[in-house]
């Protein structure tokens, strides 16, 4: 996609509502510190008032603020996107929070269809790391501007030199840094903005509120002299000197395009850092870009409202066994009670009771704007992908859906709720979770995944959340394939010949159920008018 169609039209400026909109994800390796990262932009934002803490009937309890689910809380690990909507300066914050684990490396490609930027982290002492990468590239795909963020510096950390060049060099990335550590591990004081040319000290804190600290404008300020030990002032002052002299100055078109990363330097945990990086992604972020449509590009300045679904969840609350659709407005100015249409469909919704997120919790949006995601609560009338329009026929772009790498039978251990198991799984499946298959032949439903920890999870959530314990069990199946073909006839015959191989996905799609790669390879020969997808565009 051409870099120039990503840019709103000159010719239209953006109103302020929108334009003031910043609208990312937080994308990492598994234990770079992006949850606690999370925590405290919304703690500097005023979201939430204590870091790691959720709210519950009055109580405090500890538990990353992000991480929501039951599964999340009891492993550690993000299973799922979060979004949360806060205010800070002068802009609103749509951060999405993705998973870390590859396992789950899916829900994250979907939720890079709804931002328009993201904050890459990176552990000091590790670098770039294998997920990383990937989810560089689907960025890069996109042509998603990424700001990084190198976190951990209060423990033994590379050189920053060196983490620069590993940067340009692994990801193709012209590099600048905006911020600039002064020490490492024990000898951690803080960060320097060089994009402002100040400090500000910050005391070590886990606490409530982030503390102001000094304010020093420069580096060669006496008061410098005053708050830090000469060894490390003298590091320090080196490194901005090098660091000015040796990377290029910060191009704000280059980033917006793809081609440069600001790096600030950090410890998420200790507060450093964290502000400039908020305050940076508010001043270079770029408001809500277009959005691409099978019938043309959908500006952010157009005045009707429009939107795409990008994500499912069930059971947000347990109690009400509801389904969330999060919608990623491309357009418009939202307000409660408006009439859009479902393009899938044709069907007209009334959209009563919208909600915007803080994670778990969530409050009725009276209006929202274009780059803003709400959610709306339905009983699976949404899917991923569908577009809604206050009209107009467009169909959205660009939303992934890929081929399972893994597949296994499931059932419950008790035989009289398999019933109850197939509601569960297809509520499931529509969240994207993970694909779920009927085959034409035989009782047993069919899972795939992309990584073997799915399978752990989905068991979890159909005890906890269905009070359905399962059994998964291995499968004959190697790997599935959606069909497609331009004559509806040689589908129909190749059905009626595999019908021992061919099942339906959730939404009734017809897939191939390969016994491994040469049953794969065969059928391919054997029917060349028949597609065989591994993914799809879920425009719909």
């Amino acid at each position: 996609m051409s870099e120039n169609l990503l840019q709103a039209d000159p010719a239209r400026p953006l109103p302020p509502e929108v334009d003031r909109r910043r609208t990312f994800a937080i994308i990492s390796h598994p234990d770079a510190g992006k949850t606690t990262l999370t925590e405290k932009l919304l703690l500097f934002g005023g979201a939430i008032q204590l870091a790691g803490a959720v709210k519950a009937r009055g109580a405090q309890r500890r538990g990353a603020h992000s991480d929501w689910m039951k599964v999340e809380r009891e492993r550690g690990i993000s299973v799922g996107t979060s979004v949360m909507t806060y205010d800070y300066g002068d802009n609103t914050f749509n951060l999405l929070d993705t998973p870390g684990h590859e396992d789950f490396s899916e829900d994250t490609y979907r939720t890079l269809t709804a931002v328009d930027s993201a904050v890459m982290v990176l552990d000091a002492a590790k670098g770039i790391e294998a997920q990383t990468l990937k989810l560089f590239e689907v960025c890069r795909l996109r042509n998603v501007p990424i700001i990084t963020f190198i976190n951990k510096l209060d423990r033994e950390s590379r050189d920053p030199f060196e983490l620069l060049e590993e940067i340009e060099e692994k990801l193709a990335l012209s590099v600048t840094p905006a911020s600039w550590p002064i020490g490492t591990g024990r000898h951690f004081k803080g960060c320097y903005d060089l994009f402002k040319d100040q400090l500000i000290l910050l005391e070590r804190s886990k606490g409530e509120r982030p503390d102001e600290g000094e304010t020093c404008k420069g580096v060669d300020d006496p008061k410098l002299d005053e708050l830090l030990p000469a060894d490390t002032l003298a590091e320090f002052r080196e490194g901005v000197e090098m660091a000015r002299g040796l990377c290029p100055e910060f191009d704000l078109k280059e980033y917006l395009g793809g081609h440069q990363t600001p790096v600030y330097f950090g410890s998420a945990i200790n507060n450093f850092g964290v502000r400039e990086l908020l305050e940076g992604v508010g001043q270079l972020a770029p408001p809500p870009r277009p959005q691409l449509a099978s019938e043309r590009m959908v500006q952010p300045s157009d005045p009707k409202v429009s939107g795409f679904v990008f994500k499912i969840q069930a059971n947000m609350d347990p109690r009400h066994r509801d389904r969330i659709a999060f919608v990623r407005l491309a357009s418009g100015h939202f307000k409660r009670g408006l009439k859009m249409k479902q393009i899938r469909t044709g069907k007209t919704l009334n959209i009563h009771n919208p909600l915007l997120f803080l994670a778990q919790d969530r409050e009725l949006a009276e209006e929202a704007w274009a780059g803003d995601v709400i959610g709306i609560p339905n009983h699976g009338n949404l899917h991923l992908g569908d577009s809604l329009t206050e009209g107009e026929e467009l169909h959205f772009k660009g939303l992934p859906a890929f081929a399972p790498e893994l597949l296994q039978k499931v059932r419950p251990k008790d035989p009289m709720k398999a019933k109850h198991l197939g509601r569960a799984l297809q509520q499931l499946a529509e969240e994207g979770a993970a694909r779920v298959f009927k085959p034409m032949m035989g009782a047993d439903w069919i899972v795939g995944v992309v990584g073997s920890l799915q399978f752990d999870v989905m068991a979890d959530r159909i005890r906890t959340e269905y009070d359905i314990p399962v059994i998964f069990e291995p499968t004959i199946y190697f790997t599935a394939r959606w069909l497609e073909a331009d004559d509806p006839a040689v589908i129909k015959g190749f059905v009626e010949s595999n019908r021992s191989n061919v099942a339906e996905d959730h939404e009734g799609e017809l897939v191939f159920m390969a016994r491994n790669a040469w049953h794969l390879q065969d059928a391919q020969d054997t029917y060349p008018a028949v597609r065989f997808l591994a993914t799809r565009d879920g425009a719909v």
